[in-house]
């Protein structure tokens, strides 16, 4: 993870352990996503997720942080989320790992839902205060003191969350650049959990769990209907403003009359009066 104001181009998207479960592996290795700059259904060659490329403004969330843990980027174990994330995409939670690991998996992928999803925070700030007599590095510290005020709690909430991963969902999940769900704030009626998708059929669920000093272990389920998580892709859809990966581009199609860019109608063209004798 990179500071916003020394950008490098080798810095990895925060989501990318996660759309790797997207990635066509059959024949052409691609993954194909719905460009919202200009409307575009394109295809990304390889699994290193290319297309998102936005700029991510880290804040450790944790109590204790300092400029440094700002600086480092998550803490995220790779190797134990990797195994995680493969169980959940075939539904073989066997291979998720030990307990703990899983655990850990789990938290690791809310932390990396919860970056992407104060981007569009952490971008106002930084826009609002950039129209201060601030210097840059007054800037940053401002920002990451907004972005821990609102989210911190939040944070600490989750971390007491039980978790549930739902396989086999019959819908596929579409994805987007910001794809953690809280339902108890977007859903109407309110429902009392929060999501991330980690694959096409997967979806990791947090549920209020009443502890006040240790989440409990990581629950599997295997699901034949949506349930109460029907409207997913549709929040998903209507929160997406970079980009948007399905499975298939018919998926993409069914919704890209939404992202199509607005044309500015041409003016009427006036012809001269002609001099009349």
């Amino acid at each position: 993870m990179t500071d916003p104001k020394e950008p490098h181009p080798e810095a990895l998207h925060p989501l990318r352990p996660i759309l790797k479960n997207w990635v066509w592996e059959h024949g052409h290795i691609h993954t194909r996503y719905l460009d919202c700059s200009d409307g575009a259904i394109k295809v990304d060659d390889g699994k290193k997720a290319r297309f998102a490329a936005e700029k991510i403004f880290y804040v450790s969330l944790r109590k204790d942080a300092d400029s440094a843990a700002h600086a480092a980027g998550p803490a995220i174990q790779e190797g134990n989320l990797a195994r995680f994330l493969n169980a959940a995409q075939f539904g073989k939670p066997e291979q998720a790992g030990a307990v703990a690991d899983v655990q850990r998996a789990a938290q690791d992928c809310i932390e990396l839902g919860l970056v992407c999803a104060y981007q569009p925070d952490a971008s106002s700030a930084l826009a609002r205060y950039a129209q201060e007599a601030m210097f840059d590095d007054e800037i940053h510290a401002a920002v990451i003191d907004d972005i821990r005020r609102k989210y911190i709690g939040l944070r600490e909430q989750l971390a007491l969350y039980d978790f549930t991963v739902f396989y086999g969902l019959p819908s596929p999940l579409l994805i987007n650049e910001a794809p953690f769900i809280d339902w108890r704030v977007r859903a109407r009626p309110m429902q009392p959990f929060v999501s991330l998708p980690l694959g096409p059929h997967a979806l990791l669920v947090g549920t209020p769990s009443g502890k006040m000093s240790r989440a409990g272990p990581v629950l599997w389920k295997t699901v034949a209907s949506m349930g109460p998580f029907k409207d997913h892709n549709r929040y998903i859809v209507e929160d997406t403003r970079l980009w948007l990966v399905a499975t298939t581009e018919d998926r993409l199609i069914a919704v890209q009359s939404r992202f199509a860019p607005v044309v500015a109608p041409k003016p009427e063209s006036t012809k001269p009066e002609s001099n009349k004798p």
